[in-house]
């Protein structure tokens, strides 16, 4: 049996040249070589398929095919073809008759603000089997597997996007402080020593911590803020400030969604906003269905006011 390992397909090539033209001297021109290069390569496929392929003719003039050579021809002729076109072909995709899963990864926060106007915009413009999952964006284990393959976008901030990967700017985002209607601070505008002062609810996506990024820009100007409960998602804070005097400091994005039970207003200290990014994995780069995902949602940034 042949090892297909050990055999150049420039050989191969060679072979159905040499043959087409049972002379080493013709098949040299047409493979743009010299002959003694294609002497050598008819030496090596002598050896691979243990025949001599092409054997002197009697009269002195040219070469004469081998039976095996004979038999090689067609279906050599048809491998290569079937070969050329795999080379040649373009990646397509179409997502109304294709059939594709993809996965996205991000906050809940990400999939309020962006998924929610993707899966609106998916009803439209993808088919039946076209498919679409969210899954969280845990760090460590999303990174894992964002690596792996098994997520095809990762919506994130510029904390959580890993350097290798390729990335797209969606919109920038800014924070507000939240509070619910008819609160009993009222409706003036935020001083820092109020701010302080008030029980405020953080959104720990890790979990569990008390400590957070606006902390760390009230430790920076040496105030803190008293927390008085953490949570893990940010789409519980809007239900919880609505039935409690608790505040909060969210992004301005999601809280334009719970406009009719909630009022923000701007910070009373200078704090740094963050911009959100869709991630892929370079092996995805040219893939087009990757691509059309990522500009839908690019699209759905564009065109739908957020």
């Amino acid at each position: 049996m042949v090892d297909l390992r050990g055999i150049d397909l420039n050989l191969l090539v060679s072979l159905d040249a040499l043959l087409e033209a049972s002379n080493v001297t013709r098949a040299a021109e047409r493979l743009h070589l010299t002959q003694p290069a294609v002497s050598t390569q008819l030496a090596r496929l002598r050896q691979i398929f243990g025949d001599p392929l092409l054997i002197p003719a009697p009269s002195g003039r040219g070469m004469t095919r081998s039976v095996r050579a004979t038999e090689l021809m067609a279906p050599l002729k048809a491998a290569l073809a079937q070969l050329e076109a795999v080379v040649r072909s373009e990646p397509t995709f179409d997502p109304l008759a294709d059939t594709r899963s993809f996965t996205i990864a991000g906050s809940d926060q990400a999939v309020a603000v962006l998924g929610f106007r993707l899966m609106q915009w998916w009803a439209g413009h993808a088919g039946p089997n076209v498919q679409l999952a969210f899954v969280a964006s845990e760090h460590a284990a999303g990174i894992e597997r964002f690596e792996r393959g098994e997520i095809d976008l990762l919506i994130g901030s510029e904390r959580g996007v890993p350097a290798w990967a390729k990335a797209r700017k969606l919109y920038e985002e800014r924070f507000v402080f939240v509070q619910r209607k008819g609160h009993p601070r009222g409706a003036a505008p935020l001083d820092l020593d109020t701010y302080c002062a008030l029980d405020h609810v953080l959104v720990s996506t890790s979990g569990g911590s008390f400590f957070g990024f606006m902390d760390e820009h009230l430790e920076a100007i040496g105030r803190a803020r008293r927390v008085a409960l953490s949570v893990q998602h940010f789409t519980v804070v809007p239900e919880l400030l609505a039935r409690t005097d608790y505040v909060s400091t969210l992004p301005s994005r999601l809280v334009t969604r719970y406009r009719d039970t909630l009022d923000m207003f701007d910070l009373p200290f200078e704090a740094r906003g963050f911009t959100m990014f869709a991630a892929w994995h370079p092996r995805s780069q040219l893939d087009p269905a990757s691509i059309w995902l990522r500009n839908a949602l690019a699209d759905v940034c564009e065109y739908w006011p957020l």
